[in-house]
This record gives C-alpha cells, sequence and structure tokens, in this order.
C-alpha cells in the first residue's frame, strides 16, 4: 500500500470521528480539518464554513467557506472536492478549473443587488454573499483554496488566474499529499520553491555576508518593491514563520507610515524602512555578466520579521495602484541547514522581533505553560465512568501531530492500548484550549473571531498570568479545563444534533460560546464563582440538569443573536463584536433555576484554589530536587559550558561546585540561581538535557 493510500484511509478515520464527534456531515468534517490545515500553512486566514452551491442556470457556483481580511482588502473563499471512495484518486486541471471557475461566478453574483436580494436571509448563501456585496469596494484581492482529498496530477504553486470584476484572482490546491504534508510539518516550513528569476525577469543581485567556513549563509538584497508584491502575492502568509503570521492575523491594520513613504518618497524606502528578516533552506546562485553573484530561486522562504512591511507593500500596489519601481526593500537572508531549521529560525523570529511591536504573547506557541498542561495530561487520570475499571487521560496536544506520532511505528495492540488511555474524543489543541477557557471567560465575542485570534487573547491573558501567578495554573486549573472541553464539546454535538438546529444549520460555533458564556455570567450574577467543574470532572459527563438548562438556553441563544441591528445584517459578523455581547448578556431567558449543587461560592473556590496553589509550589520544589539529583553527575560539564557562554554567575557557580561534590542541599538563593541558569542556557540553544 501506497502512503498516499495510507493518509487517505487515515482522513476518512479521522474525517469520521470528527463528524461523529461534531454531530455534522462528513463533507462539513472534512471542511474543519483542511480549514485548520489552511490556517497553520498560511493559504488561509480562519475559514467559516458556509456550504452553497447551484449547479444549474449559466453560472453554476459552490462555495464551502470564506473569511475576509477587511484591513488588507483580501477575500478568501474556500471550495471541497470531497470524494467518497476508499481508493486514491487523481485531480487534474480541467477539474481544478472548473472549481475554481464555479467560486469565480459566485463571486462575481455577489456583487450584484439582484442576487443578493434574492437569497432568503438565513441561507448559507446570504452568509456569504452579504458581505462581499457590503464590502465590494474594500475587496482588493480574491484568494481561492481547492480542499481535495484527492492527489494532483501535477503540483502546482500557486498562480493568478483570470481577473474577476477587476480584481486579481490567486488560487492554490491543498491536495492529499499537501495536506499530509502540512499536517507532519510540525514546526518546519512545509516546501515552497520560488522561482525569483522569473518573478522579477531575472536574478537578484546580492551581496554574500559569510564566510564558506559558516554553517550557514548569510546574504543582503535590495528587492524591487514589484517582485515582493509579486511573490507574496502568489504564496500570501505561507511567506510568514508562524510567529509573525499569527502575529497579523490577530492584528491586522496596515501600516499607514509605509503607505505614505511608497506614496510620497519611494526613492527613500530603503533608507526609511528596517527592511525583512528572512530565511531558507537552500537558493540558487548565478553569477551576472559583471561577475557579480545573484539568487535566481529560493528554497523554504520564511520571513520572519518584516511581515506587515511585506503585506502593505502589496496593499499599496492592490488599493491605491502605487507604482513600485522605485520601491527597493533592504533584506536579509540566512539560509539555514533543513537538519537546524527547527533550532535556529524560532530564535531568529526572536530576536528579529525584540525591537517590534510583537509581543511574548506572539510566541506563546514554545511558551513552557504548554509544556506543563503537557505533563499534567499525561499523568493525570480522569475518574474512572460507570463501569470502568480505570480512568482514561485527556491528550494535550502541544506540538501539531503530537496525538498520531505517539501511534507511530506501534503494534495494532499498542495502539489499541494507547487509544484506551487517551481516547481520541479527549484530545486538547492548543486553539481549543483557547476557545474553551475564553468562553468561560465570558467573553464569546473574541471566540467568534475564530482560532488564531482568540488564541492571541488567550495567550496575552495567560502570558501575564503566568508571570504574576504561576502556581494559579496548577493541575486544579488543568482539570477544570478539561471539564470546560467536556462541556463545551458535549454542548456543540447537542446543538448540531438537535431539531430545531437541523431547519437552520447555521451559526452553531457562535451559538455554543455565546451560551456557555451567558449561563457563566448568569451564576456570576447570582453571586456564586460560575459552574462547579469539579463535579464534570468526577463525572466525566455533563450532568442531567444541567444539559436540560442548557438545551432550552441555546435554542434561545440561537435565536437572539440572529437579532441583528439594522445596519449589521450578517450575524457572524454581530458576534465577533462587544456590543453583541453586552446585549446578549443583559437579556433574560425562559429556563429554569441552576441549582445550587451545580454552581461553587467563592468561599469554596478559594479555598479550593489556595490548596491546589500549596500543591503546586510544592510539587515544583520536589521536581527541583530530582532535576538538581540529575545535575550532580554532569555539574562540573554545566559549569565549564555555562562559563564559556558568559552566563555563570557567582551563585550558580557556587551551586554547582557544591553538587559536583555531591553536596544537594542547596540554599533558596542557590536553587533560584540554578532555576535561572538552566533557563539562561536552554534560551542560548544549550539545553542541559543536552549537555554531556
Amino acid at each position: 500500500m501506497s502512503e498516499l493510500q495510507t493518509a487517505l484511509d487515515e482522513l476518512r478515520d479521522d474525517v469520521m470521528l470528527e463528524a461523529e464527534a461534531g454531530g455534522v456531515f462528513q463533507q462539513e468534517a472534512f471542511f474543519q480539518l483542511y480549514a485548520e490545515a489552511a490556517s497553520d500553512s498560511g493559504d488561509a486566514i480562519d475559514l467559516e464554513h458556509t456550504h452553497c452551491h447551484r449547479d444549474g442556470g449559466s453560472k453554476p457556483y459552490r462555495v464551502d467557506g470564506y473569511a475576509f481580511d477587511q484591513d488588507r482588502g483580501i477575500l478568501y473563499l474556500a471550495v471541497c472536492d470531497f470524494r467518497n471512495g476508499t481508493e486514491l484518486e487523481t485531480l487534474n486541471a480541467a477539474q481544478i478549473d472548473t472549481s475554481i471557475r464555479r467560486v469565480i461566478n459566485f463571486f462575481e453574483n455577489s456583487l450584484r443587488s439582484e442576487f443578493v436580494n434574492a437569497l432568503e436571509d438565513s441561507s448559507s448563501a446570504f452568509t456569504v454573499a452579504y458581505p462581499i456585496f457590503s464590502n465590494r469596494a474594500s475587496i482588493k484581492r480574491l484568494r481561492i483554496v481547492l480542499f481535495s482529498n484527492a492527489r494532483l496530477v501535477a503540483r502546482r504553486a500557486p498562480q493568478l488566474a483570470e481577473e474577476a470584476a477587476g480584481i486579481p484572482v490567486v488560487f492554490s490546491v491543498i491536495d492529499l499529499a499537501r495536506y499530509t504534508e502540512i499536517q507532519g510539518a510540525s514546526s518546519t516550513p512545509v516546501a515552497i520553491e520560488i522561482d525569483v528569476a522569473t518573478i522579477a525577469g531575472g536574478p537578484i543581485p546580492c551581496l554574500r555576508a559569510s564566510s564558506s567556513s559558516e554553517e550557514h549563509e548569510s546574504y543582503l538584497l535590495a528587492v524591487p518593491g514589484n517582485v515582493l508584491a509579486g511573490i507574496y502575492g502568489l504564496y500570501g502568509a505561507r511567506l510568514l514563520e508562524q510567529n509573525v503570521r499569527t502575529y497579523l492575523q490577530a492584528k491586522t491594520k496596515v501600516n499607514r507610515g509605509i503607505l505614505t513613504t511608497i506614496k510620497d518618497s519611494p526613492q527613500m524606502f530603503f533608507a526609511f524602512n528596517n527592511g525583512l528578516t528572512a530565511t531558507a533552506s537552500a537558493v540558487r546562485l548565478v553569477k551576472l555578466e559583471d561577475g557579480q553573484p545573484a539568487i535566481a530561486a529560493i528554497s523554504n522562504l520564511q520571513i520572519v520579521n518584516g511581515g506587515q512591511t511585506t503585506a502593505s507593500i502589496l496593499y499599496a500596489k492592490d488599493v491605491s495602484g502605487s507604482p513600485l519601481e522605485r520601491v527597493h526593500v533592504p533584506l536579509k537572508l540566512s539560509v539555514v541547514p533543513e537538519t537546524a531549521i527547527e533550532q535556529i529560525v524560532p530564535k531568529i523570529s526572536r530576536f528579529a522581533n525584540t525591537q517590534n511591536r510583537i509581543s511574548e504573547a506572539d510566541f506563546f506557541s514554545s511558551h513552557p505553560f504548554h509544556l506543563q498542561m503537557e505533563r499534567f495530561s499525561r499523568r493525570i487520570a480522569a475518574p474512572p465512568q460507570a463501569g470502568a475499571l480505570s480512568g482514561t487521560k485527556w491528550f494535550y496536544e502541544r506540538a501539531r501531530g503530537q496525538y498520531r506520532d505517539g501511534m507511530a511505528y506501534k503494534s495494532q495492540s499498542e495502539k489499541r492500548k494507547y487509544q484506551l488511555e487517551f481516547p481520541k474524543e479527549k484530545v486538547i489543541e492548543k486553539t481549543d484550549l483557547a476557545k474553551y477557557v475564553v468562553t468561560f471567560d465570558c467573553r464569546p465575542d473574541i471566540v467568534s473571531k475564530h482560532a488564531q485570534k482568540c488564541f492571541m487573547y488567550f495567550a496575552d491573558q495567560t502570558s501575564k498570568q503566568w508571570k504574576t501567578s504561576q502556581s494559579s495554573l496548577n493541575e486544579n486549573w488543568y482539570r477544570n479545563a478539561c471539564s470546560m472541553a467536556l462541556l463545551f464539546n458535549w454542548t456543540d454535538k447537542m446543538v448540531a444534533r438537535s431539531d430545531w438546529y437541523a431547519s437552520d444549520r447555521a451559526y452553531k460555533s457562535q451559538t455554543v460560546t455565546y451560551t456557555l458564556a451567558w449561563l457563566t455570567n448568569h451564576i456570576i450574577a447570582d453571586g456564586k464563582t460560575g459552574l462547579d467543574f469539579n463535579q464534570i470532572w468526577k463525572l466525566q459527563d455533563v450532568p442531567s440538569e444541567l444539559q436540560k438548562i442548557i438545551e432550552i438556553l441555546a435554542q434561545q441563544i440561537a435565536r437572539a443573536i440572529r437579532e441583528t441591528p439594522e445596519n449589521l445584517m450578517n450575524v457572524g459578523e454581530y458576534c465577533k463584536t462587544q456590543a453583541c455581547w453586552e446585549q446578549i448578556s443583559k437579556r433574560s431567558f425562559d429556563l429554569p433555576e441552576v441549582p445550587d449543587h451545580l454552581t461553587i461560592n467563592p468561599d469554596d473556590s478559594k479555598s479550593e484554589e489556595k490548596s491546589a496553589r500549596s500543591t503546586a509550589r510544592l510539587d515544583s520544589e520536589i521536581d527541583l530536587d530530582i532535576f538538581l539529583l540529575s545535575l550532580v553527575s554532569k555539574a562540573d560539564l554545566v559549569r565549564r559550558t555555562a562559563d564559556r557562554r558568559g552566563l555563570l554567575s557567582p551563585k550558580s557557580s557556587n551551586a554547582l561546585e557544591k553538587l559536583h561534590r555531591g553536596i544537594t542541599s542547596l540554599t533558596r538563593p542557590e536553587r533560584n540561581a540554578i532555576r535561572l541558569l538552566v533557563k539562561r542556557l536552554a534560551e542560548e540553544g544549550a539545553p542541559v538535557e543536552m549537555i554531556g
């Protein structure tokens, strides 16, 4: 069996599990899996599922998802090519052209008032068509992405299609092979091969800034503005390193100063702008007639600093039609071996952005908080459910693909054992954790802005909490988060399977987050701390009384969020506003009172939290004691390594001397000095675990 056939079998299993867990059709489950991959890879921002199609007529259409980056004027439309067969099929150029044409037909239809007015307000087609029509003057570029579980006959790079209504159209394809690459990519970028010479009309001269003996190569270039715009116009956010991409999705304001320079003083752009910092895995060098080296092609280009500049240059071209011939952008390009990408690129990104507005929250994906949650999830078993001999564990996926990797190369019996210990329905991804926690923090408007913006909000809040009160993010917090996940997912499935939702299958995610946020807010307004998540944790289920309340409330919330102001007819956009939450949170709904035994009062909450923090601090000290014992055998080597790197302080030196002599009883200042030294060594790329 080929690797792709195996990948297809795994995808079919994932689609069925996703459909069952979410109570949705397989087509929608397929879309959700691919939309997440598209967001990870930079092919699209968070897409909202809005399946609509028309097969007959002169202009048949189909769209399965959309998103609009209003600040940059980029409209994203997705279309699915989902095949139910068990055998791997092929996707040819004619099928791609048909799918792209149907999306363009819908886009062009949506620019006409008679088409939009003829749609029912509650239909999926209206959900997409109305924002296209109302923002038609702001749309400057259309990006179409085709999702397929077939195999492309020939791999295609993103390319320009015909213009639609005078607007540039770029389309890309995520077939099964590319989806599999994205899923297995972890922090390594999926291959991008850029033919610089073709886009620029010739190789770009460069200056080598490193010696031949160094581990990686460095080059300095002055990239013409129209070339940079052309490259970014084709590849979009795929060119941006993950932290920068997440940052730009969450904070999308275009830099007005850059636009002003391009318009008024294009010849001064090189002098005024800090330029770009980028990495690549390889470059193809050629020599110009005068002997000067030039870059003709770049492999795996990733912009780690300067994403705002890059996006703003394309915006200037699309929106104002500013000529870019006199604009040149400084570029510092580091060619990093593929074996070192995971270690070096994140460090380049972090250090390159220290003078930028990107905050530590934007680097939250590598925050130690995730390591702690992962550690809890591998150790803490949930209470056994009725009839079970042992409890299962929730699985916190700190990095993409960890759950699947955990089953790799295992026998069938080992896989079954693994899945019994960590059931698929109890996997929690980082962005999902953010969705759960922010919902019960009563910010459904943030959750409705979709995964990336919700994650950035969560990252900002959690980073602050980690700095001021790390011990509060303890085992009790973790168990509560798992209970939030259980309750959220139960509510999502309940809504999906309800009769009232079947008649209008729209705004499920908004209904779920607003329902649970309103319920939490209602309980807090009644003088309680919130729901008693400990009960949910013990049951590993939603108490029947709470189920009935949520079932009654969700239907009323679904109606309430559809009561939009006259100037904002799109329900999805309305739910993203704080005004929507303020309006919903003040409303009263007809439902039973929440029983006291399902809630927790402030005194009990404080006592429980105090105990949990005390336990967390004790666990931390025990962990350090164990770690110090492990350091005894290599304390002198660690001391010499730290000294060479200029990281050794008098206290850490004394502490390591003691450990070298077998003395593990250290003073508190010495223990703290060891903590700080270990942290600094890790930041310098020399974690203690790798020394020796």
